[in-house]
């Protein structure tokens, strides 16, 4: 997959590309709907003989459009998003910054710059896509504003318990911590990638070593608690408890900062310095502070054995 960011404005000729079947969205997350977009440009690529290409933005437009300084947490950062992409089996992604002169344009103008501009002659996109200034282009209009220069498809709502598939929907079930609910809207595990580094130890001291992950990227992390999760290491997927909170039973309640410890299970060697991937699969309990540690090995211990259980079974 070739990736190509733009900046507006860009001087890109329809000749720089061969016809393309273009899937239009931000697409955060990656979720079963937007794979159902992506997928559905690929395909009619394959059938008219062109090329399959992505269009998402950089940052999230809520960044530039918003009225104060908004920092946000992503569930799939470009990076990641990337990898993604590009196992669907697409050709290109554009990557176009989006910035407040970009969000200007009216729909038109965005249409004949960044579509007939970059030699589309198909696009896909979700039911409530939107493009232009104050998102006053749809789906319903882009027809009109094609000139007759490309044809498209409306991928439909996909829903979920009647509930809509959607980024928010997504955001909402970690933030609750329902990790497995965010899994079946994803249709794979919620995953972060980040690098092992030294912690005060204490696991090992009682018997639990953990990995001290510091995350690569701003991840949209899931509410505080113990969950059942699996680790990536020198491509080898192992089984783990995680504790991601702020570490009550130890820490200073003025020293507020979160941490992602993870307790590997049959692991002994030293992994300081390795990147690794989390996947997060079923969360087990509330983060708590025990009155001291032999309670804390107690519960720990517990916490191991349901997760241990719960890998078992699926």
């Amino acid at each position: 997959m070739k990736v190509i960011t733009v900046h507006h404005p860009h001087s890109i000729s329809k000749n720089d590309f061969p016809p393309l079947v273009l899937a239009l969205g931000y697409f955060d997350g990656v979720h079963r709907g937007h794979q159902r977009v992506i997928s559905a440009a690929v395909e009619k690529a394959k059938q008219l003989k062109a090329c399959s290409a992505v269009m998402t933005f950089d940052p999230h437009p809520s960044v530039v459009l918003g009225h104060k300084h908004k920092h946000i947490h992503y569930i799939t950062p470009l990076e990641d998003k990337k990898e993604i992409i590009e196992e669907l089996g697409v050709d290109y992604l554009f990557i176009v910054r989006f910035t407040s002169e970009f969000a200007s344009l009216i729909p038109q103008d965005f249409v004949d710059q960044y579509i007939i501009g970059l030699n589309a002659l198909h696009v896909v996109a979700g039911f409530d896509y939107s493009y232009g200034r104050l998102g006053k282009g749809t789906m319903e209009t882009l027809p009109f504003h094609s000139r007759d220069m490309f044809t498209s498809t409306t991928i439909s709502k996909l829903t979920d318990d009647d509930l809509k598939v959607s980024s928010t929907f997504i955001r909402e079930c970690l933030k609750e911590g329902n990790v497995k609910k965010a899994r079946q809207l994803l249709g794979r595990p919620f995953k972060m990638k980040g690098t092992v580094i030294h912690g005060d130890k204490r696991g090992r001291k009682i018997g639990f070593p953990t990995a001290n992950i510091e995350l690569a990227y701003d991840y949209l992390t899931p509410k505080v608690g113990v969950y059942a999760v699996r680790m990536k290491i020198h491509d080898k997927w192992f089984d783990g408890v995680c504790n991601i909170g702020y570490k009550p039973t130890f820490k200073n309640p003025d020293e507020y900062s979160l941490s992602i410890e993870v307790h590997i299970f049959d692991f002994h060697a030293s992994i300081y310095g390795e990147e690794v991937y989390i996947e997060w699969y079923e969360r087990i309990r509330d983060e708590q502070k025990f009155s001291g540690i032999e309670e804390l090995i107690s519960q720990i211990q517990k916490d191991k054995d349901k997760a241990i259980h719960y890998f078992s079974e699926i």
